[in-house]
């Protein structure tokens, strides 16, 4: 069961540590995302 916590605790702050991370490569697939949309949306119109 410490193991469990332990691991648990670890994890938690390495998600803390890489959150921004995350949220910034998110950010650019949806940037990316919507602009692939937009692009097809337009050229098929």
């Amino acid at each position: 069961m410490q193991t469990v916590i332990k691991g648990y605790r670890g994890l938690s702050f390495l998600v803390g540590l890489n959150w921004d991370w995350v949220f910034s490569a998110g950010t650019m697939v949806l940037g990316l995302l919507a602009g692939a949309f937009l692009g097809t949306a337009l050229i098929q119109h």
